[in-house]
């Protein structure tokens, strides 16, 4: 995270909630925030690495963030947990709708069931984490909302077409939010990240092939870290990015 040092003081101090914040870009965001002294909350369905991030961020010195383990696609335990934990630090000025599972699968394999398995975590979860933080940030008088998408639609990737209709998805529900609630001066974004070079990415599906279309696709040699996305939701998150809503900002070395 050396590549970045900004401080936004209008962050310190906000209640933030992120979802699948246990790892990956998740984690990052959770850290970034910390360091910025919000009050952090989090779920992610993965106790054990919850639990480290936790750990690592109170060992560093800042305040360690409010988890829970919770798995999205049960709407029900998703709001217990976001009311929770609203209870325990406040109404949320920010939210952040990280939570993503982009397994690879066939076209021809696909069942309704994995069909709405699938949405349910890439997509459904989203609304309903939104739908929840509005009245809080209606007594606040403003608030900022993330929405995580994904470049994979955009460049045709075809491994996965479930995880990219929900994807796709994304800035329909950011385009379709912000108008109602930026009366209110609730702001609703999209961060679209490339292809970020997470554990489980490195682990599952990064090949040598791979890193040859990243050489080939992107404008910058780099590969995009999940600080790097972290760094944007931040920048909507805080005060300075007071006048955008409705809008994508894509971090991914150039290759859209």
């Amino acid at each position: 995270m050396s590549h970045y040092t900004a401080r936004y003081p209008s962050l310190a101090g906000r209640s933030v909630f992120v979802t699948g914040g246990g790892s990956g870009i998740g984690a990052s965001i959770v850290s970034m925030f910390a360091a910025q002294d919000a009050k952090v909350a989090f779920i992610d369905i993965a106790e054990g690495a919850s639990r480290a991030l936790a750990d690592a961020i109170a060992a560093r010195g800042r305040t360690a963030p409010w988890w829970r383990t919770c798995d999205v696609r049960d709407i029900a335990a998703l709001r217990a947990a976001m009311a929770d934990a609203a209870a325990a630090q406040g109404d949320f000025h920010v939210l952040v709708n990280n939570v993503a599972n982009d397994d690879r699968h066939p076209l021809e394999s696909i069942t309704p069931e994995y069909y709405d398995e699938r949405i349910a975590i890439n997509q459904r979860a989203a609304l309903f984490a939104l739908q929840a933080v509005v009245p809080g940030m209606k007594r606040l008088g403003f608030g900022s909302i993330v929405n995580l998408g994904s470049n994979s639609w955009q460049i045709k990737n075809g491994d996965m077409p479930c995880y990219t209709v929900a994807k796709s998805s994304v800035n329909g529900l950011t385009r379709g939010t912000a108008t109602p609630l930026g009366k209110h001066r609730i702001r609703v974004n999209t961060v679209t990240p490339g292809w970020v070079m997470t554990e489980r990415q490195k682990t599952l599906w990064l090949t040598p092939d791979g890193e040859k279309d990243i050489e080939r696709n992107q404008c910058l040699p780099d590969r995009v870290q999940p600080e790097d996305i972290a760094a944007m939701v931040l920048w909507l998150a805080c005060d300075d990015s007071r006048m955008c809503t409705a809008q994508e900002f894509t971090v991914d070395g150039g290759w859209t």
